[in-house]
């Protein structure tokens, strides 16, 4: 089992501490549904995960069998609650991109030949009459079904998914969420999100970040009102950025 251990992490910002003492272990197998008011800080930390700024202090890894090591950048799939694609690519030749230039690095050689891309389409529920349209045309949702395809592609040990459904229709979430469920054993899942009712459907573990630290809620022995009423006090008295 591969596992994503959190260590002491901190991170501040001018004199705001944003993430005071975050120490956790995530497992593979699981969705975490990472569950914060707004400006808690949820996005600081995934963006520190993904080393897109350095930490102030603590560490983080990833561990196999014992093993430990550091996280490296195929480790990692991030995708980004506004979706961010080549607008002046179509979804087809954006792919077809993706795959040519990260196949060597990731073990995906193979996968050019329209009948692969199509095949990745498929899974993701984009019509073939979308597949050859410019990205710039696609919806806000269209754009972040792209943006999360080419993150399933990569097959990264942890997915860290910050507020990913927001922008679908009801149709296309629910779509998501059976896709997420359908890979969750490979990966260790952290899906950021600040609707209760969607961790609560989706993930199997609820983990609160509220005035800088990190705690799970756990489920076991807790009927739906009183896990809902724990996770609301819980949250209580976060103050927002």
């Amino acid at each position: 089992m591969i596992t994503l251990k959190i260590d002491h992490l901190q991170k501040h910002f001018d004199k705001k501490e944003v993430l005071k003492d975050i120490t956790f272990t995530f497992e593979q197998g699981k969705i975490y549904g990472l569950l914060g008011r707004n400006g808690a800080g949820k996005t600081t930390l995934f963006n520190c995960l993904n080393e897109d700024i350095k930490i102030d202090s603590g560490a983080f890894f990833m561990a196999e069998d014992g093993v430990e090591r550091p996280v490296g950048g195929e480790d990692i799939g991030y995708v980004l609650s506004v979706p961010v694609v080549p607008e002046f690519l179509t979804a087809r030749e954006f792919l077809k991109f993706f795959i040519e230039i990260n196949g060597s690095a990731n073990g995906l050689e193979g996968l050019s030949t329209d009948t692969s891309l199509d095949t990745y389409f498929e899974f993701m529920k984009i019509d073939a009459e979308d597949r050859d349209r410019l990205l710039k045309d696609y919806s806000h949702g269209m754009k972040n079904k792209m943006q999360m395809l080419v993150n399933f592609i990569a097959n990264p040990a942890v997915l860290l998914l910050d507020e990913p459904l927001t922008s679908f229709d009801v149709v296309m979430a629910e779509e998501m969420k059976q896709m997420l469920r359908q890979i969750k054993k490979d990966h260790i899942i952290i899906f950021s999100t600040h609707i209760m009712e969607l961790a609560l459907d989706l993930c199997d573990e609820i983990v609160i970040l509220n005035k800088g630290y990190l705690e799970e809620v756990p489920k076991e022995h807790l009927n739906q009102t009183e896990f809902k009423d724990r996770i609301i006090e819980a949250l209580k008295g976060e103050d927002d950025e």
